[in-house]
């Protein structure tokens, strides 16, 4: 499958802060791409860098076949782009703001541009600066989708809506997803889950993790043993189990790798016939809960050796 978007070491530097360390980003053609991560953790500057907003202090990106650098003009006349920070001109009403847009996009659909109107619900003779900071969202999406860009890019489009205009945004993205990549960047991993089909989890600048939805909801499990005595945790656990904790004759932890079959045979070497094995599906924010604390109790303990 070709890519959309490719990065190699993409890093960004401002000053003696790595905002972005290292990207390789790989974002297939017709995915919806979730980029997520907690507030500060180079969602925006590598979107910014994708965009040519930023430019990059070493490494490189390409986006639809270009380098990132190159992006301007004609170019992004196949990219829509809504960022949380959005400016739009406030003097305007929604009717002269897509007017003003339409010659800019030579698959200007006007057909599609009254559909998102309509879906919308956008008051075209209202000013931009008197809208609700979600229907702001909804003029800028429809200004970004009705020339069907082959890759939409959004950043943080969510933050701040009433779960109404959540539905009603991810609604329109679905319906464009069969004829474009989307590129979402979020920490809002509830939302995310229900429509994303590939993710990838950024901590500190740093890509910690890139795959499918399903590949990752596939291999997390909670597990809960309950066992005929009581039993103390060895030293020595299985590599792939996570945050394991015990109490009388129940052990908890999280399996990083699930595989029903290894997984109970490696319970049954560590542990012996246990009366109960019970797994759990984790949700999204779950599983990143679970890696970031395992993640911040690997480097506690490299520290502590230093």
């Amino acid at each position: 499958m070709s890519s959309a978007i490719r990065t190699e070491k993409l890093t960004k530097r401002f000053r003696r802060l790595t905002a972005l360390d290292g990207l390789d980003l790989d974002v297939p053609e017709n995915a919806i791409y979730a980029l997520v991560g907690p507030n500060g953790a180079g969602k925006t500057t590598a979107i910014k860098l994708l965009m040519n907003i930023l430019r990059p202090s070493s490494g490189r990106a390409q986006v639809l076949g270009m380098d990132s650098r190159e992006i301007a003009g004609k170019a992004l006349t196949t990219v829509g782009y809504v960022s949380e920070n959005q400016e739009l001109p406030g003097w305007m009403r929604v009717r002269a703001f897509l007017d003003y847009l339409r010659p800019f996009y030579p698959t200007w659909d006007r057909t599609l541009e009254n559909e998102l109107v309509k879906q919308f619900d956008l008051p075209l003779d209202r000013k931009l600066r008197d809208l609700s900071r979600g229907m702001r969202m909804k003029a800028a999406l429809a200004g970004s989708l009705a020339f069907r860009p082959r890759l939409i890019v959004l950043d943080e489009p969510f933050s701040g809506l009433d779960p109404l205009v959540r539905d009603e945004l991810i609604e329109s993205l679905l319906d464009r997803a069969a004829e474009a990549t989307v590129l979402i960047s979020s920490h809002d991993l509830a939302e995310i889950e229900s429509f994303a089909s590939h993710v990838g989890y950024l901590d500190q600048g740093r890509l910690r993790f890139a795959e499918e939805m399903t590949a990752l909801a596939g291999r997390f499990r909670e597990v809960e043993l309950t066992l005929a005595t009581p039993a103390a945790l060895p030293e020595k656990l299985p590599a792939t189990w996570m945050q394991a904790s015990a109490s009388a004759a129940s052990v908890q932890f999280i399996e990083s790798r699930f595989d029903p079959e290894r997984t109970s045979s490696e319970i049954r070497q560590v542990f012996g016939e246990p009366r109960n094995i019970a797994f759990a599906p984790m949700s999204l924010r779950s599983i990143f809960l679970a890696m970031a604390r395992t993640g911040r109790g690997l480097e506690q303990k490299g520290q502590e050796r230093r």
